[in-house]
């Protein structure tokens, strides 16, 4: 098995959320016990979005059985996109697998500001993904461009892969890492908290 989760709390937040934090509330040297405090956002480090994300009468993440977040993925290498380079619909295979694993290699970069200039998908792409019915999982903060000093004019405006993708009632899995690792077919299991939000972390786990 292949461990595709960052440890919450590590990295940089996306940018305009708050940090996440896991810090200690009881010790044992004080109290007899440990205890600590975490706090995070519904998207900090490995999560999920739901349709509820940007979608104002959209699904939230309880709308989703227990089930839905075991998928039969295929892996698609990326690796070869640039900093801040649009991935297009043409890369999009056709399968029968459920989520759709965009290996960009950019996970490599977690914990510094050039993460925020991965690859991402064009709107065209996003929406093959979800007219061939995929979930799609990203080693990137975003299936968007993130915001950056390095961000460009000829960038596109808003999120017109996430409105792909979750209008279709798609989910969206990112900072997803340990990628290279996979094969091209897999399982992932991406159990997110259970909490009736826009998103919430996951456990990303894949197994051959």
């Amino acid at each position: 098995m292949w461990d595709l989760t960052h440890e919450l709390g590590s990295g940089l937040p996306y940018p305009g959320d708050p940090p996440a934090s896991v810090t200690p509330h009881a010790t044992f040297e004080a109290d007899g016990y440990r205890v600590a405090d975490v706090a995070c956002s519904t998207h900090s480090g490995t999560h999920v979005d739901a349709p509820a994300h940007l979608l104002e009468d959209g699904a939230t993440l309880g709308a989703y059985d227990v089930e839905t977040f075991a998928f039969d993925a295929r892996v698609v290498d990326c690796t070869d996109a640039g900093a801040r380079e649009a991935i297009p619909a043409g890369r999009v295979p056709e399968t029968d697998a459920d989520l759709l694993v965009v290996r960009t290699g950019w996970s490599e970069h977690w914990g510094d500001e050039q993460y925020f200039d991965h690859p991402y998908l064009t709107a065209a792409a996003a929406a093959r993904c979800a007219d061939l019915g995929y979930h799609v999982a990203v080693d990137a903060p975003s299936v968007d461009p993130s915001p950056s000093p390095n961000a460009s004019d000829g960038d596109p405006a808003g999120y017109p892969a996430h409105h792909a993708l979750l209008g279709d009632e798609r989910l969206i899995l990112e900072n997803v890492t340990n990628l290279r690792a996979l094969p091209e077919r897999c399982t992932v299991r991406a159990f997110p908290l259970r909490v009736d939000a826009d998103g919430a972390p996951v456990r990303a786990v894949a197994g051959d």
